[in-house]
């Protein structure tokens, strides 16, 4: 029976201009899928992107904020006293 079927469509020609319908349709939802696979992918990348500039932007600011630290005791004293910490 599916022998039969497949030698109409291959012999026909109402049969064979299904086929290329079916297989232009086919290609074509192949592509939507792939794009729509390609444009999720896409949106996690930025998601991610966006989390190590934010993790990047934290850590500068520590960094920053070490490099204004006084560098021993004496120098947290000085600026106790002087108010200015």
């Amino acid at each position: 029976m599916i022998g039969g079927v497949v030698a109409w469509i291959a012999g026909s020609a109402a049969g064979q201009a299904t086929l290329r319908y079916a297989v232009t349709a086919l290609a074509i939802l192949m592509f939507l899928l792939a794009l729509r696979r390609s444009g999720e992918r896409a949106g996690r990348m930025a998601e991610k992107l966006e989390a190590m500039e934010k993790a990047h932007e934290i850590q500068r600011r520590m960094l920053q904020a070490a490099a204004r630290r006084p560098r021993d005791h004496h120098e947290l004293a000085e600026r106790l006293r002087g108010g200015r910490f």
